[in-house]
């Protein structure tokens, strides 16, 4: 079940519903995946719609292992993704919002 209160995102894969979350772990891992740049530097791509394709494979492997499922980057190339490249990069963008939103104080 998808908790946005969590953080999780969901999106389907090969015509699974999974849930997306970034964990500490999985922030970890994508920074690693990363390599050069910062977490916020990759915020702010995604914030002026800079973002490349490798962030959004990258986002989505964390966030899919953040909600407990172990998939490689390699078995992601592969995968349908219901909805497309557009579908997947929504869905990366509304984790990594998820992942750094303060709740609401109300």
């Amino acid at each position: 079940m998808v908790n946005p209160w969590r953080g999780d995102v969901r999106l389907v894969v090969d015509g699974q519903p999974r849930v997306m979350r970034l964990t500490l772990g999985a922030l970890a891992e994508l920074e690693a995946a990363l390599g050069d740049g910062s977490l916020m530097d990759l915020v702010k791509r995604f914030e002026t719609g800079g973002f490349s394709t490798r962030d959004v494979l990258a986002l989505v492997v964390a966030g899919l292992r953040g909600g407990g499922w172990d998939v490689s980057t390699e078995a992601l190339r592969h995968a349908e993704i219901e909805g497309g490249p557009m579908a997947a990069a929504r869905a990366a963008a509304e984790c990594l919002g998820r992942a750094f939103a303060l709740p609401d104080a109300g």
